[in-house]
């Protein structure tokens, strides 16, 4: 009987050649599940048992810089978006692997622990102590252990690689359409609803409060064209990033989201906003009528984004 993995599988492409117990692990830091990332992770269409995405307790430059470059989404949606895919995610510790030579990595972490048949990686995948494993030492000693491995190539936008940093620039720029063509689908986050001061409810657009982690990658603050989703439904929305320079006295940075044809309450639940496109930047208003006309235009634009970007 073919398992409903086989099942999922064969429907993404997947050749399925046996139901023999296999294991594929993917490697790489994966830390934004972008469109390269996606290209790995789909570049063996052969059929394992199992298929692994190995991941990083913690991002790689938090052990190598001491700070975390930013993360690009939960890991609720990270483990998400790769079951989705056919994989599973397990945890490593980055400071165990980067210790040990190639040859351990592969013969103790890899074939031992997780017991690997197969591996794929990216073109420019590197691993061991020192960084001292690359591809070509990957091919070498998969070939020792007659263990297959498949390496995806380049994948560009505009003409240059695809990378997490890219991505972070574009994002922290404000270029919110640049940055979800990079990662395949709509930056987002789905942090706590936290109470405000009800500012937007008194300016007739309530909204709802969230804060960034320290480790997230905050978009350049201004107004966002955006949707929320809400028990599986998506809503039109306007989101403000940023210290709301008209309120007096706020110096931490928040995600403010108006949502267009919702009234409920969502205290203490975790929502997620998905950003389509920058309106305008974040601006100090003279009044309080001043702001609240903006935020008309505001919807108004959103609306329009998202009708061609969503067809809704």
């Amino acid at each position: 009987m073919v398992s409903l993995t086989a099942k999922i599988l064969r429907e993404k492409g997947f050749l399925i050649m046996s139901e023999k117990q296999s294991v594929l692990i993917a490697l790489g830091t994966f830390d934004g599940l972008h469109i390269g990332h996606k290209a790995v992770l789909f570049s063996n269409k052969n059929y394992y048992e199992k298929r692994i995405a190995l991941l990083f307790t913690e991002h790689p430059q938090k052990l190598l810089a001491g700070k975390n470059p930013g993360e690009l989404l939960t890991r609720a949606k990270k483990e998400k978006l790769l079951k989705e895919w056919g994989y599973e995610p397990e945890y490593i510790d980055f400071g165990e692997i980067s210790k040990k030579p190639p040859e351990e990595f592969i013969d103790d972490i890899l074939i031992k622990r997780y017991g690997a048949t197969a591996l794929c990686c990216g073109f420019n995948y590197r691993f061991g102590k020192n960084a001292e494993g690359n591809v070509d030492v990957l091919k070498r000693l998969c070939g020792e252990r007659e263990m297959s491995l498949t390496v995806c190539n380049e994948i560009d936008y505009d003409g240059i690689p695809v990378s997490s940093t890219r991505i972070r620039d574009a994002i922290k720029n404000g270029d919110i359409e640049a940055a979800n063509k990079m990662l395949g689908y709509h930056f987002s986050y789905d942090f706590e609803v936290v109470h405000g001061d009800a500012r937007g409810r008194i300016l007739g657009s309530p909204t709802i409060n969230q804060f960034f982690p320290e480790d997230f990658t905050v978009a350049q603050y201004g107004v966002y064209a955006s949707y929320t989703v809400i028990d599986g439904k998506p809503y039109v929305s306007v989101t403000n990033i940023g210290v709301r320079p008209t309120v007096s006295g706020v110096s931490e940075k928040r995600s403010e989201t108006n949502i267009i044809g919702f009234n409920g309450d969502l205290y203490g639940q975790r929502v997620e906003v998905s950003l389509l496109k920058k309106i305008r930047n974040e601006m100090k208003f003279n009044s309080f009528d001043e702001l609240s006309n903006q935020i008309a235009i505001d919807r108004e634009q959103a609306v329009e984004i998202a009708k061609k970007e969503l067809n809704v």
